[in-house]
C-alpha cells in the first residue's frame, strides 16, 4: 500500500513537473514569436521567399553558390541554386508538393521516394520554423524547456521540440531578446548518412515589419557545411501555380 502510494505521489510530481517545462518552453516561444514581428504579423506571412548566397564545403573543397527558396507552409517548398563546384556549372531544382517531391540536377529530373521526401521535409522544417516559430503553437507539436547553454558569448534558452515525426530537435533562444539563435538536430545527407547539425542564426534585418536572420552557418558533426548570407527577403500574397509543380 505503501509503494502504491509512492508511485502515485511520484507521478502526480513528475507529471506537473512536465506540464510546467511546456508551460516555460511556451512561454520562451511566445517571447520568440513576439521579437521576430509578433503573432498577427507573421500570421499573415504565409508564404515565405528569399535569395541567398555563400559557400558549401564538402570535405577540403569550398565552392560559391546563390540560391533562392520558395515556402508555403512546412509542406511546399521550391528551392533554386547555381554555383560552381570544383570548375564546373551547376544547376539544380528541389519541389515540394504535399506528398510528392522531385529534384532535377542539370537536365536531369527524378520523383523523390519516400524516405527522400521525408528528409526533405525535415530540412524545410528546419529553415521555415525558427523564420516563424508559429508552427511550434499547434497541438502536434510537443515542447519541453531543457535550460540555459551560452550560445557564442550569449545566454540562450534551449526548448527540446518534438515533432508529429517523432524526430526532435532543439531551439535555442538568445535570453535577452528572445530571438532563435541556434537549432541543433540529426539529419541525413544525400547517401542516407546521419549527422548532427548545428545551424547558428544571426545579422537579424526587419523586412516590413518581420525580423529575418541574414548571417547563417550550418556545420554537420563540427564541420563546416553551409555559409549562408540572406540577400532578399519577403512575404507573398499567392504564387504562380507552376512554383510547385514537378520541374520542367
Amino acid at each position: 500500500m505503501k509503494r502504491s502510494f509512492a508511485a502515485l505521489v511520484l507521478t502526480i510530481v513528475v507529471s506537473g513537473l512536465n506540464v510546467a517545462l511546456a508551460d516555460d518552453a511556451a512561454a520562451i516561444v511566445d517571447k520568440g514569436i513576439a521579437a521576430l514581428g509578433g503573432k498577427e504579423k507573421l500570421g499573415q506571412a504565409k508564404v515565405l521567399s528569399w535569395k541567398a548566397k555563400g559557400t558549401i564545403t564538402f570535405g577540403d573543397n569550398m565552392s560559391e553558390f546563390t540560391s533562392q527558396t520558395t515556402a508555403q507552409g512546412l509542406d511546399r517548398s521550391r528551392g533554386e541554386f547555381e554555383g560552381d563546384f570544383g570548375g564546373n556549372k551547376f544547376k539544380g531544382v528541389t519541389v515540394i508538393a504535399g506528398d510528392k517531391g522531385w529534384r532535377k540536377f542539370g537536365d536531369m529530373s527524378s520523383e523523390m521516394d519516400a524516405d527522400a521526401l521525408a528528409n526533405e521535409k525535415r530540412n524545410l522544417s528546419l529553415q521555415v520554423i525558427p523564420a516563424t516559430l508559429l508552427p511550434l503553437k499547434e497541438k502536434e507539436f510537443k515542447l519541453e524547456a531543457t535550460g540555459e547553454e551560452k550560445v557564442g558569448d550569449a545566454a540562450a534558452l534551449v526548448i527540446k521540440v518534438t515533432p508529429p515525426d517523432g524526430k526532435d530537435f532543439q531551439i535555442f533562444f538568445d535570453k535577452e531578446n528572445g530571438l532563435p539563435v541556434k537549432v541543433v538536430a540529426k539529419v541525413r545527407g544525400f547517401m542516407g548518412e546521419e549527422f548532427t547539425q548545428e545551424t547558428t542564426f544571426g545579422g537579424y534585418k526587419d523586412f516590413g515589419g518581420i525580423k529575418k536572420a541574414t548571417k547563417i552557418e550550418t556545420k554537420r558533426d563540427g564541420q563546416p557545411f553551409v555559409k549562408t548570407e540572406v540577400t532578399e527577403f519577403k512575404v507573398l500574397d499567392k504564387v504562380d501555380d507552376k512554383t510547385f509543380a514537378q520541374p520542367e
